[in-house]
């Protein structure tokens, strides 16, 4: 697991290739943890894409991926932007490893990115407080344990404003129940 600044390199050309090619995207996952939540280890980093854009550019895409020495399968990353399913790079000069959702998990989340100084001087679009959290609550849906916390600990620090818009994105993905659950569950294990 590393500290959230090794990805520095790995996403200051990740994102230049995405600009150069007109893709809307934003960082989500763990880094948005970090950001909204708590300091806390990473294995990756998490990169929201927009499918259309990223596939009328796919080929171009590939080659300057593959240029700026990110390892990946072309047949793979063509299948996934095809079925709108997660695919990964490998940034061989870092080894580190990317992944990429041409989808959004919630709704027009792309629309509400945020601009962050995620690193000193770098400032990178991020998923918003809410739909950060509302992201880890569809991943705690699917079993997360760690989406569970990390969904805590972004709700512990938004506005009245933020948790509204929380609630109804919750609503819009069919998790309100789910979100007041995870709510009021301890951050510990006591015993």
């Amino acid at each position: 697991m590393y500290q959230p600044d090794i990805f520095r390199h790995t996403l200051s050309r990740l994102a230049a290739i995405l600009r150069a090619h007109s893709v809307r995207f934003h960082l989500t996952g763990g880094i948005t943890s970090v950001a909204y939540g708590e300091p806390r280890m990473t294995q990756d980093v998490d990169v929201v894409v927009d499918n259309r854009a990223l596939a009328r550019a796919l080929d171009s895409f590939i080659a300057a991926a593959q240029q700026a020495e990110f390892l990946l399968d072309a047949g793979s990353v063509h299948r996934a932007v095809a079925d709108r399913s997660m695919f990964q790079l490998f940034d061989m000069s870092e080894a580190l490893k990317v992944d990429l959702y041409p989808r959004e998990l919630v709704p027009g989340e792309l629309d509400r990115s945020t601009l962050l100084e995620i690193f000193a001087g770098m400032q990178l679009p991020v998923a918003s407080r809410p739909d950060a959290a509302a992201s880890k609550l569809a991943w705690a849906a699917k079993g997360s344990h760690k989406s569970r916390r990390d969904l805590r600990q972004i709700v512990r620090r938004m506005t009245a404003v933020d948790r509204a818009e929380l609630d109804r994105l919750a609503a819009l993905l069919g998790l309100g129940s789910l979100l007041e659950e995870v709510l009021v569950e301890p951050d510990e294990i006591s015993g």
